[in-house]
């Protein structure tokens, strides 16, 4: 009897060992971020790895019984060969199951190819060209497209009076879809653009637009440039030459009054109408959490939306490996994306099923002082907003 009751046990141990050795078996979830770590656009790729980290640490860095490792490569910025040299070596030498990150559209692009050939998911956390998720039918976004920001701002303000624009962009792919959807919705309202200005991406001399402006004088002015440096140089200028005195409102995207570089602006940013899709003040219980979860993790930040791109691109993935059962193979990956909802800092977000791109709440703000600082505070929304910018 004891050696029957032994011979049980035994097996009882090695059925357990074998219930458990799917689970301690799984391989690691290599994650591959490719961002701008250094360069102009390093405060990109900070803010993005940062909401990245934090969903992990919040969710304990195991996805569907797998533990998460993130692999970081710095692409330097606008560099789409050391963007594709990245993601050819995250592929071949390190293995990852899914690229991510992308600060800038010409990293999508250079490496939305080698995705394709290794089937491989690319989850988009920046990027915002429209035609990026055209360029793979492995790519999903979790951030915007410019098209998707500028169409609310052109209707706002066509409703709002404003007749006459000057439109400021930079010359690359995001800017010349803010420009087209911004002329398109604008005009359609009954507005007319009535002069416009392609600026370099790299070191761009606002000086003689803004003069042209002020010598034109439109009743306002609609500009994007990358999130940063360049805003805080058009700001200055904007300033000195006294344009908001000659009558001339300014009005953006929420790239311009990205809470990591409204300090730096400072008051001249005051009063400022924008269209985007997170504000640090957007009030809702999930931002609340988020934002109190940012400070404590990055005291030294504010959370901006490129950090919420990055959190919920780690939500998508998270999710997505949930109804796949942990199998991160991209074609099951994007299916399974595909038609996805939750419930993010930024609001109620969703995955279009067609174009694997983001369905978002898009807010028109005004930047004013709260509580002794300045922030984009919403005051009108367009809800479940898809990106115009595609059929």
């Amino acid at each position: 009897m004891k050696t029957i009751k032994r011979a049980a046990a035994v097996l009882s141990v090695i059925a357990g060992l074998a219930l458990a050795w799917p689970v301690a078996a799984a391989e690691a979830l290599k994650i591959g971020l490719i961002l701008p770590m250094s360069g102009p656009f390093a405060a990109y790729g900070k803010q993005i790895e940062s909401g990245v980290r934090l969903y992990l640490k919040q969710n304990g860095e195991v996805f569907s019984g797998r533990q998460v490792e993130l692999i970081v490569r710095d692409d330097t910025g606008v560099a789409p060969e050391v963007s594709k040299r990245a993601a050819q070596e995250l592929v071949v030498k390190d293995k990852v199951d899914i690229l991510a990150g992308f600060g800038l559209t010409p990293s999508a692009f250079a490496v939305a190819p080698i995705a394709t050939e290794a089937k491989k998911p690319m989850v988009v956390m920046n990027a915002a060209t429209s035609a990026v998720t055209t360029k793979s039918e492995y790519i999903v976004r979790t951030s915007m497209t410019l098209p998707q920001n500028a169409a609310p701002i052109a209707s706002w303000a066509a409703r709002n009076g404003i007749r006459k624009v000057f439109t400021v962009v930079a010359d690359y792919g995001p800017g010349l879809d803010a420009e087209a959807q911004f002329k398109k919705t604008f005009s359609a309202a009954g507005g007319e653009v009535v002069g416009e200005v392609r600026t370099p991406m790299k070191n761009p001399d606002f000086s003689p637009f803004l003069q042209r402006i002020k010598d034109l004088r439109p009743e306002a002015v609609f500009l994007f440039v990358p999130a940063g440096e360049q805003g805080i140089a058009f700001m200055k200028g904007f300033a000195e030459r006294d344009l908001a005195g000659a009558g001339i409102k300014l009005i953006a995207t929420g790239d311009l009054t990205d809470e990591d570089v409204l300090d730096a602006i400072g008051d001249p940013a005051l009063g400022i109408i924008n269209s985007f899709h997170y504000a640090e003040s957007h009030k809702s219980p999930e931002n609340k959490a988020y934002v109190e979860a940012y400070y404590k993790a990055y005291p030294k930040q504010r959370p901006n939306f490129m950090s919420v791109a990055g959190y919920d691109g780690m939500h998508l993935i998270a999710e997505v490996l949930k109804k796949t059962g942990g199998n991160a193979d991209g074609d099951k990956f994007i299916e399974a994306a595909k038609g996805l909802k939750w419930l993010s800092p930024r609001g109620p977000v969703s995955i279009d099923p067609v174009t694997r791109d983001i369905v978002q709440t898009i807010y028109i703000r005004k930047v004013e002082r709260v509580a002794g600082r300045l922030q984009n505070v919403e005051f009108d929304q367009v809800p479940d907003f898809r990106d115009p910018g595609k059929p």
